[in-house]
């Protein structure tokens, strides 16, 4: 088992996001979490919750995440 985790996570970690109706591919993982923490500390209200949704499901490392349930 390797000591650091990151070593662990493929090269590649594309991630797909859907805020707001707004659908997008991200190549970096770490990016698009780094963007929806920012999103979710300068907004409030419904905004707040959406990109707080999508936060939370990147920070459990899936590859889809979403800001509503379907």
């Amino acid at each position: 088992m390797l000591k650091t985790p990151e070593l662990a996570m493929p090269k590649s970690c594309k991630v797909t996001t859907v805020c707001n109706g707004r659908r997008e591919v991200w190549s970096d993982y770490e990016e698009a979490k780094a963007y929806f923490l920012e999103l979710m500390m300068s907004t409030d209200g419904e905004e707040h919750d959406r990109a707080e949704c999508v936060y939370i499901q990147l920070m459990h490392g899936l590859d889809q995440c979403r800001d509503e349930d379907e």
